[in-house]
Protein backbone atom coordinates (compact mmCIF):
# COMPACT_ATOMS: atom_id res chain seq x y z
CA UNK A 1 0.00 0.00 0.00
CA UNK A 2 2.80 2.37 0.86
CA UNK A 3 4.34 1.75 -2.56
CA UNK A 4 1.06 2.73 -4.20
CA UNK A 5 0.85 5.92 -2.15
CA UNK A 6 4.50 6.70 -2.91
CA UNK A 7 3.88 6.34 -6.65
CA UNK A 8 0.86 8.65 -6.46
CA UNK A 9 2.90 11.28 -4.64
CA UNK A 10 5.77 10.86 -7.10
CA UNK A 11 3.39 11.33 -10.05
CA UNK A 12 1.98 14.48 -8.46
CA UNK A 13 5.48 15.88 -7.95
CA UNK A 14 6.44 15.12 -11.54
CA UNK A 15 3.18 16.67 -12.78
CA UNK A 16 3.71 19.88 -10.80
CA UNK A 17 7.34 20.09 -11.87
CA UNK A 18 6.65 19.51 -15.55
CA UNK A 19 3.61 21.80 -15.52
CA UNK A 20 5.77 24.60 -14.18
CA UNK A 21 8.39 24.03 -16.86
CA UNK A 22 5.78 23.84 -19.60
CA UNK A 23 5.06 27.56 -19.37
CA UNK A 24 8.51 28.19 -20.85
CA UNK A 25 10.65 25.13 -21.45
CA UNK A 26 8.86 22.36 -23.31
CA UNK A 27 10.10 22.13 -26.92
CA UNK A 28 12.32 25.15 -26.47
CA UNK A 29 15.29 25.75 -28.73
CA UNK A 30 18.57 26.24 -26.87
CA UNK A 31 21.16 24.76 -29.18
CA UNK A 32 22.98 28.09 -29.01
CA UNK A 33 24.36 27.00 -25.61
CA UNK A 34 26.73 24.53 -27.27
CA UNK A 35 30.38 25.65 -27.29
CA UNK A 36 29.85 28.71 -25.07
CA UNK A 37 32.12 31.71 -25.63
CA UNK A 38 32.13 35.49 -25.35
CA UNK A 39 31.77 37.36 -28.63
CA UNK A 40 34.05 40.26 -29.50
CA UNK A 41 32.42 43.52 -30.59
CA UNK A 42 33.08 42.77 -34.26
CA UNK A 43 31.62 39.29 -33.81
CA UNK A 44 28.63 40.82 -32.06
CA UNK A 45 27.92 43.13 -34.99
CA UNK A 46 28.16 40.26 -37.47
CA UNK A 47 25.98 38.08 -35.26
CA UNK A 48 23.24 40.71 -35.09
CA UNK A 49 23.39 41.19 -38.85
CA UNK A 50 22.97 37.43 -39.27
CA UNK A 51 19.98 37.49 -36.95
CA UNK A 52 18.27 40.15 -39.06
CA UNK A 53 18.85 38.08 -42.21
CA UNK A 54 17.54 34.93 -40.55
CA UNK A 55 14.53 36.68 -38.97
CA UNK A 56 13.90 39.73 -41.19
CA UNK A 57 10.34 40.29 -39.94
CA UNK A 58 11.30 40.05 -36.25
CA UNK A 59 14.78 41.54 -35.85
CA UNK A 60 16.46 44.83 -36.74
CA UNK A 61 19.96 45.96 -35.79
CA UNK A 62 20.59 49.52 -34.56
CA UNK A 63 23.80 51.53 -34.34
CA UNK A 64 23.20 53.60 -31.20
CA UNK A 65 26.58 55.35 -31.25
CA UNK A 66 30.34 54.83 -31.11
CA UNK A 67 32.85 54.47 -28.31
CA UNK A 68 36.04 56.42 -27.67
CA UNK A 69 37.92 53.90 -29.82
CA UNK A 70 35.27 54.10 -32.54
CA UNK A 71 33.68 50.74 -31.75
CA UNK A 72 29.98 50.54 -32.57
CA UNK A 73 27.45 50.35 -29.75
CA UNK A 74 25.00 47.79 -31.09
CA UNK A 75 21.38 47.15 -30.15
CA UNK A 76 19.04 44.53 -31.55
CA UNK A 77 15.32 45.26 -31.79
CA UNK A 78 12.96 42.27 -31.59
CA UNK A 79 9.27 42.75 -32.28
CA UNK A 80 6.38 41.37 -34.29
CA UNK A 81 6.28 44.60 -36.30
CA UNK A 82 9.97 45.36 -36.12
CA UNK A 83 10.77 48.89 -37.22
CA UNK A 84 7.06 49.76 -37.35
CA UNK A 85 5.75 49.74 -33.77
CA UNK A 86 1.97 49.40 -33.49
CA UNK A 87 0.07 51.96 -31.40
CA UNK A 88 -0.04 50.93 -27.77
CA UNK A 89 2.88 48.50 -27.92
CA UNK A 90 5.40 49.49 -25.22
CA UNK A 91 9.17 49.72 -25.71
CA UNK A 92 11.54 47.79 -23.44
CA UNK A 93 15.35 47.74 -23.23
CA UNK A 94 18.10 45.76 -21.57
CA UNK A 95 21.55 47.37 -21.38
CA UNK A 96 24.60 45.41 -20.24
CA UNK A 97 28.37 45.72 -19.91
CA UNK A 98 28.52 49.46 -19.18
CA UNK A 99 31.37 48.39 -16.93
CA UNK A 100 33.44 46.56 -19.51
CA UNK A 101 34.79 43.94 -17.12
CA UNK A 102 31.28 42.92 -15.98
CA UNK A 103 30.58 40.57 -18.82
CA UNK A 104 27.88 38.05 -17.90
CA UNK A 105 24.99 40.30 -18.94
CA UNK A 106 26.66 40.90 -22.29
CA UNK A 107 26.48 37.23 -23.25
CA UNK A 108 23.10 36.65 -21.58
CA UNK A 109 21.53 39.30 -23.83
CA UNK A 110 23.01 37.58 -26.87
CA UNK A 111 21.47 34.32 -25.66
CA UNK A 112 18.19 36.09 -24.95
CA UNK A 113 18.04 37.40 -28.51
CA UNK A 114 18.54 33.88 -29.84
CA UNK A 115 16.00 32.43 -27.44
CA UNK A 116 13.29 34.95 -28.34
CA UNK A 117 13.81 34.66 -32.08
CA UNK A 118 14.26 30.91 -32.32
CA UNK A 119 11.31 30.14 -30.03
CA UNK A 120 8.90 32.57 -31.66
CA UNK A 121 5.90 30.56 -32.90
CA UNK A 122 7.31 27.61 -30.94
CA UNK A 123 6.58 28.61 -27.35
CA UNK A 124 3.28 30.40 -26.75
CA UNK A 125 4.70 32.52 -23.95
CA UNK A 126 7.56 33.80 -26.10
CA UNK A 127 5.28 34.46 -29.06
CA UNK A 128 2.93 36.47 -26.87
CA UNK A 129 5.85 38.44 -25.45
CA UNK A 130 7.35 39.36 -28.82
CA UNK A 131 3.89 40.19 -30.19
CA UNK A 132 3.14 42.59 -27.32
CA UNK A 133 6.46 44.32 -26.58
CA UNK A 134 9.05 46.14 -28.73
CA UNK A 135 12.24 44.72 -27.18
CA UNK A 136 15.71 46.29 -27.51
CA UNK A 137 18.83 44.44 -26.38
CA UNK A 138 22.16 46.27 -26.00
CA UNK A 139 24.81 43.72 -24.95
CA UNK A 140 27.58 46.28 -24.48
CA UNK A 141 27.55 50.00 -23.75
CA UNK A 142 31.32 49.85 -23.16
CA UNK A 143 32.94 47.79 -25.95
CA UNK A 144 36.36 49.40 -25.36
CA UNK A 145 36.33 48.36 -21.71
CA UNK A 146 35.31 44.84 -22.61
CA UNK A 147 38.21 44.57 -25.08
CA UNK A 148 40.62 45.52 -22.26
CA UNK A 149 39.25 43.02 -19.74
CA UNK A 150 40.44 39.50 -18.99
CA UNK A 151 38.26 36.42 -18.81
CA UNK A 152 38.36 34.64 -15.47
CA UNK A 153 39.16 37.75 -13.43
CA UNK A 154 36.50 38.12 -10.79
CA UNK A 155 37.70 41.54 -9.65
CA UNK A 156 38.63 44.65 -11.61
CA UNK A 157 42.19 44.96 -12.91
CA UNK A 158 44.62 47.57 -11.60
CA UNK A 159 43.47 51.16 -12.17
CA UNK A 160 40.05 49.75 -13.09
CA UNK A 161 41.22 48.97 -16.61
CA UNK A 162 38.25 47.42 -18.38
CA UNK A 163 35.68 48.70 -15.92
CA UNK A 164 36.05 52.24 -17.28
CA UNK A 165 35.93 53.31 -20.90
CA UNK A 166 39.03 54.02 -22.98
CA UNK A 167 39.32 57.48 -21.39
CA UNK A 168 39.38 55.96 -17.91
CA UNK A 169 35.87 57.21 -17.06
CA UNK A 170 33.32 55.14 -15.14
CA UNK A 171 30.26 55.43 -17.36
CA UNK A 172 27.91 54.79 -14.46
CA UNK A 173 29.12 58.00 -12.80
CA UNK A 174 29.00 60.10 -15.98
CA UNK A 175 25.29 61.01 -16.25
CA UNK A 176 23.74 64.26 -15.03
CA UNK A 177 22.92 63.95 -11.35
CA UNK A 178 19.49 65.06 -10.18
CA UNK A 179 20.80 66.62 -6.98
CA UNK A 180 24.04 68.09 -8.31
CA UNK A 181 23.28 69.11 -11.90
CA UNK A 182 20.18 71.26 -11.59
CA UNK A 183 20.87 73.57 -14.55
CA UNK A 184 21.34 72.18 -18.03
CA UNK A 185 23.53 73.88 -20.61
CA UNK A 186 25.45 72.87 -23.69
CA UNK A 187 28.85 72.95 -21.99
CA UNK A 188 27.76 70.37 -19.45
CA UNK A 189 26.73 67.88 -22.12
CA UNK A 190 29.85 68.38 -24.21
CA UNK A 191 31.92 67.07 -21.29
CA UNK A 192 30.16 63.69 -21.28
CA UNK A 193 31.80 60.60 -22.72
CA UNK A 194 30.66 59.53 -26.20
CA UNK A 195 29.12 56.33 -24.84
CA UNK A 196 27.18 58.27 -22.21
CA UNK A 197 25.98 60.87 -24.69
CA UNK A 198 24.89 58.19 -27.15
CA UNK A 199 22.70 56.35 -24.68
CA UNK A 200 21.36 59.57 -23.13
CA UNK A 201 20.10 60.56 -26.58
CA UNK A 202 18.69 57.06 -27.10
CA UNK A 203 16.83 57.25 -23.79
CA UNK A 204 15.26 60.70 -24.15
CA UNK A 205 14.40 60.36 -27.84
CA UNK A 206 12.56 57.03 -27.56
CA UNK A 207 9.49 56.24 -25.43
CA UNK A 208 10.99 53.40 -23.42
CA UNK A 209 8.75 52.26 -20.58
CA UNK A 210 10.89 49.75 -18.68
CA UNK A 211 14.60 48.91 -18.61
CA UNK A 212 17.09 46.58 -16.99
CA UNK A 213 20.72 47.62 -16.49
CA UNK A 214 22.84 44.48 -16.06
CA UNK A 215 26.02 44.46 -13.98
CA UNK A 216 28.27 41.97 -12.17
CA UNK A 217 30.29 41.71 -8.99
CA UNK A 218 27.25 41.25 -6.71
CA UNK A 219 23.95 39.38 -6.61
CA UNK A 220 20.98 41.69 -6.08
CA UNK A 221 18.28 43.71 -7.83
CA UNK A 222 18.71 47.42 -7.00
CA UNK A 223 16.04 50.07 -7.55
CA UNK A 224 16.00 53.93 -7.47
CA UNK A 225 17.09 56.17 -6.20
CA UNK A 226 20.81 55.45 -6.40
CA UNK A 227 21.78 58.80 -4.91
CA UNK A 228 20.34 61.22 -2.39
CA UNK A 229 20.40 64.86 -1.40
CA UNK A 230 22.18 63.96 1.83
CA UNK A 231 25.36 62.90 0.04
CA UNK A 232 25.92 59.96 2.38
CA UNK A 233 27.96 57.06 1.02
CA UNK A 234 25.45 54.41 2.00
CA UNK A 235 22.95 52.98 4.41
CA UNK A 236 20.13 55.50 3.97
CA UNK A 237 17.20 54.94 1.65
CA UNK A 238 16.52 57.50 -1.06
CA UNK A 239 12.89 56.90 -1.96
CA UNK A 240 11.40 57.79 -5.33
CA UNK A 241 7.72 58.67 -5.89
CA UNK A 242 7.27 55.18 -7.36
CA UNK A 243 8.95 53.18 -4.61
CA UNK A 244 6.18 50.54 -4.47
CA UNK A 245 6.26 49.61 -8.15
CA UNK A 246 10.06 49.71 -8.18
CA UNK A 247 10.08 47.14 -5.39
CA UNK A 248 7.62 45.01 -7.36
CA UNK A 249 9.80 45.18 -10.47
CA UNK A 250 13.00 44.33 -8.60
CA UNK A 251 11.26 41.44 -6.85
CA UNK A 252 10.01 40.08 -10.18
CA UNK A 253 13.58 39.44 -11.25
CA UNK A 254 14.86 38.25 -7.87
CA UNK A 255 11.90 35.94 -7.21
CA UNK A 256 12.46 34.06 -10.47
CA UNK A 257 16.19 33.65 -9.87
CA UNK A 258 17.09 30.43 -8.00
CA UNK A 259 19.71 32.17 -5.84
CA UNK A 260 19.09 35.91 -5.82
CA UNK A 261 15.76 35.75 -3.98
CA UNK A 262 17.44 34.11 -0.98
CA UNK A 263 19.16 37.41 -0.20
CA UNK A 264 22.68 36.05 0.18
CA UNK A 265 24.86 38.41 -1.81
CA UNK A 266 28.62 38.39 -2.20
CA UNK A 267 31.25 39.08 0.46
CA UNK A 268 28.74 38.35 3.24
CA UNK A 269 26.26 40.96 2.00
CA UNK A 270 22.62 40.37 2.93
CA UNK A 271 19.64 41.72 0.99
CA UNK A 272 16.08 41.06 2.09
CA UNK A 273 14.48 38.93 -0.63
CA UNK A 274 17.37 39.79 -2.94
CA UNK A 275 16.43 43.44 -3.56
CA UNK A 276 17.66 46.79 -2.24
CA UNK A 277 17.20 50.51 -2.57
CA UNK A 278 20.28 51.70 -4.45
CA UNK A 279 21.32 54.50 -2.09
CA UNK A 280 20.82 52.28 0.95
CA UNK A 281 23.32 49.82 -0.49
CA UNK A 282 25.81 52.46 -1.63
CA UNK A 283 25.32 55.84 -3.21
CA UNK A 284 25.94 56.30 -6.93
CA UNK A 285 26.02 59.86 -8.24
CA UNK A 286 25.63 60.32 -11.96
CA UNK A 287 24.21 56.85 -12.59
CA UNK A 288 22.17 55.69 -15.57
CA UNK A 289 19.36 54.18 -13.50
CA UNK A 290 18.30 57.49 -11.95
CA UNK A 291 18.84 59.34 -15.23
CA UNK A 292 16.23 57.13 -16.92
CA UNK A 293 13.64 57.82 -14.25
CA UNK A 294 14.27 61.55 -13.79
CA UNK A 295 14.68 62.54 -17.44
CA UNK A 296 12.37 60.19 -19.31
CA UNK A 297 9.30 57.99 -18.89
CA UNK A 298 11.51 54.93 -18.43
CA UNK A 299 11.69 53.00 -15.14
CA UNK A 300 15.01 51.18 -14.79
CA UNK A 301 16.21 48.51 -12.36
CA UNK A 302 19.87 47.51 -11.93
CA UNK A 303 20.59 43.77 -11.82
CA UNK A 304 23.84 42.48 -10.37
CA UNK A 305 24.04 38.90 -11.62
CA UNK A 306 27.27 37.29 -10.43
CA UNK A 307 29.89 37.58 -7.72
CA UNK A 308 32.56 37.11 -10.39
CA UNK A 309 32.72 40.04 -12.79
CA UNK A 310 34.16 38.13 -15.76
CA UNK A 311 33.28 34.45 -15.22
CA UNK A 312 34.79 31.77 -17.41
CA UNK A 313 32.78 31.09 -20.55
CA UNK A 314 32.24 27.49 -19.45
CA UNK A 315 29.79 28.79 -16.81
CA UNK A 316 27.60 30.65 -19.32
CA UNK A 317 25.02 27.86 -19.91
CA UNK A 318 24.44 27.53 -16.16
CA UNK A 319 24.11 31.28 -15.75
CA UNK A 320 21.68 31.39 -18.65
CA UNK A 321 19.45 28.85 -16.94
CA UNK A 322 19.72 30.78 -13.65
CA UNK A 323 18.59 34.01 -15.31
CA UNK A 324 16.37 32.96 -18.23
CA UNK A 325 13.05 33.06 -16.41
CA UNK A 326 13.97 36.30 -14.62
CA UNK A 327 14.95 38.02 -17.86
CA UNK A 328 11.69 37.05 -19.52
CA UNK A 329 9.44 37.71 -16.51
CA UNK A 330 10.91 41.18 -16.07
CA UNK A 331 10.08 42.10 -19.66
CA UNK A 332 6.52 40.89 -19.08
CA UNK A 333 6.27 43.32 -16.15
CA UNK A 334 5.99 46.13 -18.66
CA UNK A 335 2.27 45.38 -18.79
CA UNK A 336 1.66 46.36 -15.16
CA UNK A 337 -0.41 49.50 -14.55
CA UNK A 338 -2.34 51.69 -16.98
CA UNK A 339 -1.94 52.57 -20.64
CA UNK A 340 -3.89 54.47 -23.26
CA UNK A 341 -3.92 57.60 -25.39
CA UNK A 342 -4.55 61.29 -24.86
CA UNK A 343 -6.72 62.41 -27.78
CA UNK A 344 -8.09 65.69 -29.10
CA UNK A 345 -11.62 66.36 -30.36
CA UNK A 346 -10.75 64.80 -33.71
CA UNK A 347 -9.46 61.65 -32.00
CA UNK A 348 -5.90 62.54 -32.96
CA UNK A 349 -3.16 61.80 -30.46
CA UNK A 350 -1.77 64.79 -28.52
CA UNK A 351 2.01 64.87 -28.37
CA UNK A 352 3.76 65.57 -25.07
CA UNK A 353 0.60 65.67 -22.99
CA UNK A 354 1.06 65.04 -19.28
CA UNK A 355 -0.48 62.03 -17.54
CA UNK A 356 -0.54 62.58 -13.79
CA UNK A 357 -1.39 60.29 -10.88
CA UNK A 358 -2.81 62.25 -7.96
CA UNK A 359 -0.43 62.15 -5.00
CA UNK A 360 2.56 61.19 -7.16
CA UNK A 361 4.82 63.89 -8.60
CA UNK A 362 6.32 61.72 -11.36
CA UNK A 363 4.76 62.92 -14.62
CA UNK A 364 4.52 60.69 -17.68
CA UNK A 365 4.50 62.31 -21.13
CA UNK A 366 2.75 61.06 -24.25
CA UNK A 367 4.39 60.07 -27.52
CA UNK A 368 3.82 61.82 -30.85
CA UNK A 369 0.80 59.56 -31.28
CA UNK A 370 -0.62 60.45 -27.88
CA UNK A 371 0.33 57.11 -26.29
CA UNK A 372 1.29 56.66 -22.67
CA UNK A 373 2.15 53.81 -20.32
CA UNK A 374 2.05 54.32 -16.55
CA UNK A 375 3.61 51.55 -14.45
CA UNK A 376 1.80 51.28 -11.11
CA UNK A 377 1.66 49.06 -8.04
CA UNK A 378 -1.75 47.36 -7.59
CA UNK A 379 -4.23 49.75 -5.98
CA UNK A 380 -6.86 52.42 -6.67
CA UNK A 381 -5.69 55.64 -8.35
CA UNK A 382 -7.05 58.92 -9.65
CA UNK A 383 -5.39 59.88 -12.93
CA UNK A 384 -5.85 62.90 -15.18
CA UNK A 385 -4.29 64.36 -18.31
CA UNK A 386 -3.43 67.86 -19.46
CA UNK A 387 -1.62 69.48 -22.36
CA UNK A 388 -0.63 72.91 -23.60
CA UNK A 389 -3.65 74.52 -25.28
CA UNK A 390 -6.19 72.05 -23.92
CA UNK A 391 -8.55 71.90 -20.97
CA UNK A 392 -7.36 69.54 -18.24
CA UNK A 393 -9.38 66.33 -17.98
CA UNK A 394 -11.36 65.38 -14.92
CA UNK A 395 -9.64 62.73 -12.74
CA UNK A 396 -10.58 59.15 -13.58
CA UNK A 397 -10.62 56.57 -10.80
CA UNK A 398 -9.12 53.26 -11.84
CA UNK A 399 -8.23 50.03 -10.07
CA UNK A 400 -4.88 48.50 -11.00
CA UNK A 401 -4.33 44.77 -10.52
CA UNK A 402 -1.22 42.63 -10.94
CA UNK A 403 -2.77 40.52 -13.69
CA UNK A 404 -3.35 42.90 -16.60
CA UNK A 405 -2.92 46.36 -18.07
CA UNK A 406 -5.84 48.72 -17.52
CA UNK A 407 -6.84 50.78 -20.56
CA UNK A 408 -7.62 54.45 -19.92
CA UNK A 409 -7.97 57.02 -22.71
CA UNK A 410 -8.35 60.77 -22.17
CA UNK A 411 -10.21 63.19 -24.46
CA UNK A 412 -9.17 66.86 -24.20
CA UNK A 413 -10.81 69.94 -25.67
CA UNK A 414 -9.01 73.03 -26.93
CA UNK A 415 -8.50 75.96 -24.53
CA UNK A 416 -6.02 78.82 -24.03
CA UNK A 417 -2.50 77.74 -23.00
CA UNK A 418 -1.81 77.11 -19.33
CA UNK A 419 1.31 78.67 -17.81
CA UNK A 420 1.68 75.72 -15.46
CA UNK A 421 1.66 73.22 -18.30
CA UNK A 422 4.08 75.40 -20.27
CA UNK A 423 6.46 75.23 -17.32
CA UNK A 424 6.37 71.44 -17.38
CA UNK A 425 6.77 71.36 -21.14
CA UNK A 426 9.87 73.52 -21.01
CA UNK A 427 11.58 71.53 -18.28
CA UNK A 428 10.85 68.05 -19.54
CA UNK A 429 13.82 66.14 -20.88
CA UNK A 430 16.88 67.66 -22.45
CA UNK A 431 15.93 69.36 -25.73
CA UNK A 432 19.52 69.97 -26.84
CA UNK A 433 20.61 66.36 -26.46
CA UNK A 434 19.63 65.12 -29.91
CA UNK A 435 21.55 67.92 -31.63
CA UNK A 436 24.65 67.34 -29.52
CA UNK A 437 24.54 63.62 -30.23
CA UNK A 438 24.53 64.26 -33.97
CA UNK A 439 27.46 66.69 -34.04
Amino acid sequence: MWIFNYLIILCLIVHVFTSDIETLDINEEESFLKSPKYLSNDELGLFFEDQTKKFPTLAKVHNVGTSVNNNTIWALEISKNVGNRSIGVPMFKYVANMHGDETLGRQLLIYLSQYLLENYNVLERITTLVDSVDIFLMPSLNPDGFASSMEGHCDSLNDYVGRSNANGVDLNRDFPDQFKDKTYNEAMFLTRQPETLAIMAWIVNNPFVLSGNIHGGALVASYPYDDSNSGRDCCEESISPDDSIFKDLAATYADHHPIMHKGDGCDNEKFTNGITNGAKWYEVRGGMQDFNYVHSNCFEITFELSCCKYPNSSTLPLEWHNNKLSLISFIESIHLGVKGQVLDENLEGINHAEVIVEGNNKTIYTTERGEYWRLLHPGVYKIYARALGYTQSAPSTITVTKDKTELLNFHLTVSPPSKEVLHHQFHFGIPMLKDLHNT
